[in-house]
């Protein structure tokens, strides 16, 4: 017969009993080697751990073999054999830790003997086998473990490079104050802002919203970032003026969009605030909300407009409105997330109630976030991002005469 892989060891102080049965196991295919006692055995055992083990032994002796054998985790089965008739010492060596139990001449009937080595060595092999998944699981999950801390680590770099693209907070330019808030549902951030000088009386704010969430998303912003700065590089040097137009700003980000390929799109807003013609000229790349304006003693409202969004269509057009500033004002832009923690149904709802706080006064970032009580949201549904722009020589202007 072919020789098997399968080990089999055998404790018996009966010479004749070993041998008999050892001959029995090789006739069989299996590996096998015999020992008197345990401790002639134990060697053999730790350098060459066998399949089963058969062991003509007291149920002490047993025990203190299976705590040997269960401290090494992995799993051999003891065949207790004895020519006993009692009961009692069948059931105490189960209970010691023997699997099965056979009486002696082991090899009287070859049937049962091939049974319950059968199925010991069944249990063995499923034994294994889940040992092997248990080691891959933990290989797997350490594996895992050092990509979560290796993505975190990408994640806090993504983060400080989107907090350094950022503008400096309450910067006055001009006659316009302007700040910003940005909270991420996630470590990095889709929703993007920024607001800069482009003429000595114009100030380009915008707002934008990337799709979907995560690392993808916060790249855009990166791109966003560099399209801007690289447009007013060209305007600097004469070679390109599309930032003073709120409609070929949009029409460059979404060449650049559609370049990278990324499948990613954007929801934005553009406006150009001319201090001189005290005016607002903007575009909207299907961003919502609308930005409110708000005239100091007048009316609060919703700015009027639509578009296509930013990144999905090979020409798109924008349409460029125009509002006048002819009073102080106050300018506030949202990306949506600000509606995602309005306690309200429907949408409309939501709306009018984010009309009601700035109406009631809440025109500053701060007011704002004190009355959504944004800083004590531990989890967001949605990037919110928020640009206030404020004429602080009108608006002091106002106040003082008054």
């Amino acid at each position: 017969m072919a020789s098997r892989t399968e080990r089999i060891l055998i404790i018996d102080a009966d010479q004749k009993a070993r041998t008999d049965l050892a001959r029995y196991l090789e006739t069989k295919g299996f590996y096998v080697t015999g020992y008197s006692d345990i401790a002639s055995a134990s060697k053999a055992i730790e350098a060459n751990r066998p399949d089963v083990i058969f062991v003509d032994l007291g149920h002490e002796s047993i025990r203190d073999l299976a705590n040997r054998l269960e401290e090494a985790e992995t799993y051999t089965p003891i065949v207790a054999c004895s020519d006993t008739e009692s009961s009692v010492d069948v059931v105490n060596a189960m209970r010691a830790g023997a699997s099965d139990f056979v009486l002696k001449p082991c090899n009287d009937d070859r049937g049962i003997l091939d049974d319950v080595i059968g199925k010991l060595l069944d249990r063995v092999r499923v034994s294994r086998l889940n040992q092997l998944y248990r080691q891959e699981l933990e290989e797997a999950n350490r594996d895992l473990r050092n990509g979560i801390n290796e993505l975190r680590a990408d994640q806090s770099a993504g983060r400080k490079v989107q907090l350094r693209m950022l503008p400096d907070h309450n910067q006055t330019m001009g006659g316009i104050q302007v700040d910003h808030l940005i909270k991420p549902s996630l470590y990095l951030s889709g929703d993007f802002l920024d607001y800069f000088r482009i003429a000595e009386d114009k100030l380009l704010v915008y707002i934008a919203d990337v799709s979907g969430h995560g690392a993808s998303s916060a790249f855009v912003t990166v791109l966003l970032k560099n399209l801007t700065n690289r447009l007013q590089r060209n305007l600097r040097r004469g070679s390109s003026d599309d930032i003073l137009y709120p409609d070929r700003f949009l029409e460059r980000i979404n060449s650049e969009l559609l370049d990278t390929g990324l499948g990613k799109h954007v929801t934005v807003f553009v406006g150009i605030v001319c201090e001189t013609e005290r005016v607002l000229k903007y575009a909207v790349g299907a961003h919502f909300p609308m930005p409110i304006l708000s005239f100091e003693g007048g009316t609060t409202e919703f700015l009027e407009g639509s578009g296509l969004p930013v990144g999905l269509f090979e020409t798109p057009s924008w349409d460029v409105y125009e509002v006048a500033l002819d009073k102080p004002f106050h300018i506030l832009l949202f990306s949506d997330g600000i509606l995602e923690v309005i306690d309200a149904k429907s949408l409309d709802e939501k709306e009018k109630t984010l009309l009601e706080l700035v109406s009631g006064g809440r025109h500053t970032i701060a007011s704002l976030n004190e009355a959504l009580s944004l800083d004590g949201m531990t989890e967001l549904p949605d990037d919110i991002a928020i640009v206030s722009v404020t004429d602080s020589i009108r608006s002091s202007d106002s106040t003082t005469s008054q």
